[in-house]
């Protein structure tokens, strides 16, 4: 166990301060133009990889008693990286729009990379702080949602995927045997619908209509216009353009994320539209070193699903009697994915082995496969 005094030094916590070395890398990118401008997805993509396979895996967990007080470094570190990244966003889309030094191509280029930074690490900060009970961390991840055009993630997250994860209701439980060039189309187009109708049922049910001002998809979409605006007036329609690339790639990362997290591996439906409660086996775990500290202990994504509420520095780790573990680290799963027939190959076994370990007495697998169990109640 790390003792609390440990964990709040700042010693403890510099390591997740990696993640702030791709807004450098997305300047020179843009600076230098060529082959520069892969910097940023070699670093997000493959450097920390390269480092997990040289320092290992973090298997020690911190001690739950420790206060809000002995995390200030770690609340600073998800509170500072939304104006730094509103900062170097725009600021990129006023530079590049107008440097003649680029090519169109690397001009797309650098906001490719510009989307890995503000997907790979924005949205796993504006997950973090969304999760907050505080209003200003809640702010904050709202603005980071709206730069990349995907604010409703807010409310699918918290209303949706948390209760439903693992049963038909939720869309971002990838099935088994679906390849993500099937599974993002499908996410992108019931997640929308999801979110909206999860935000429309709660204000029904006390007794309000869905365009009743605290529905808080008028705060989504007068941000996300904002920020459409924002980028046509430092960048012209060209700079709008770039920010919907780089909005595009950072959603696209987050959803492969998302597809990793839980793919194959469903909930037990006990009947009458029953399902056994979350449990730390119902998401993958992947204790790599180095991409947690890149992506703050998201791949302790079992224990975020069991107690949701838990800041990145508190999640524990768990062994593989109690939770799926992935071969290697989110990154490199992701980029695994973009391949299915490899994908398949990897987790199919992986998710059969799941299977049998902890479900034994379920020998048809089809329904759930497909989804079709029955909607949770």
């Amino acid at each position: 166990m790390i003792p609390a005094q440990t964990l709040g030094k700042l010693s403890s916590a510099l390591p997740f301060f990696l993640s702030f070395i791709l807004i450098p890398l997305v300047w020179i990118g843009a600076l230098m133009g060529g082959w520069w401008i892969l910097l940023t997805p070699l670093c997000a993509w493959y450097l920390f990889a390269a480092i997990d396979m040289m320092v290992g895996l973090n298997l020690e967990n911190a001690d739950l008693e420790t206060s809000e007080d002995q995390l200030f470094w770690y609340k600073l570190l998800t509170q500072v990286w939304a104006p730094l990244q509103f900062l170097s966003l725009f600021g990129l889309i006023a530079y590049v729009s107008g440097a003649q030094h680029l090519s169109g191509l690397e001009k797309f280029g650098v906001f490719f990379g510009v989307g890995v930074m503000t997907g790979t690490v924005g949205i796993v900060y504006a997950h973090e702080l969304m999760h907050q009970r505080n209003r200003f961390e809640r702010t904050l991840g709202d603005l980071l949602l709206a730069m990349v055009l995907y604010s409703h993630f807010r409310s699918e997250h918290l209303l949706v995927h948390h209760r439903y994860v693992g049963t038909p209701r939720d869309t971002v439980t990838a099935r088994y045997n679906e390849g993500f060039h099937r599974f993002y189309p499908r996410v992108l187009r019931e997640s929308l619908h999801s979110s909206f109708r999860a935000e429309r049922e709660m204000l029904a049910r006390k007794g309000r209509p869905w365009w009743d001002k605290a529905n808080p998809f008028w705060t989504y979409w007068g941000l996300q216009a904002g920020m459409l605006a924002l980028a046509l007036l430092v960048g012209g329609w060209g700079g709008l353009v770039l920010f919907l690339v780089q909005a595009g790639v950072a959603i696209w990362q987050l959803e492969v994320v998302n597809y990793v997290e839980h793919y194959g591996l469903t909930r037990k439906h006990l009947g009458d539209g029953k399902y056994e409660h979350v449990m730390p086996r119902h998401s993958w775990n992947a204790a790599h070193k180095a991409t947690n500290w890149l992506m703050i202990n998201l791949q302790r994504h079992s224990d975020h699903h069991y107690k949701p509420d838990r800041r990145f520095p508190l999640l524990q780790n768990y062994s593989e009697a109690d939770a799926p573990q992935l071969p290697l680290g989110y990154p490199l799963m992701a980029v695994t994915a973009m391949v299915p027939p490899l994908w398949r190959r990897i987790m199919n076994p992986k998710v059969r082995q799941w299977r049998q370990m902890y479900y034994p007495e379920i020998t048809d697998w089809t329904e759930y496969n497909k989804a079709r169990t029955p909607m949770p109640r």
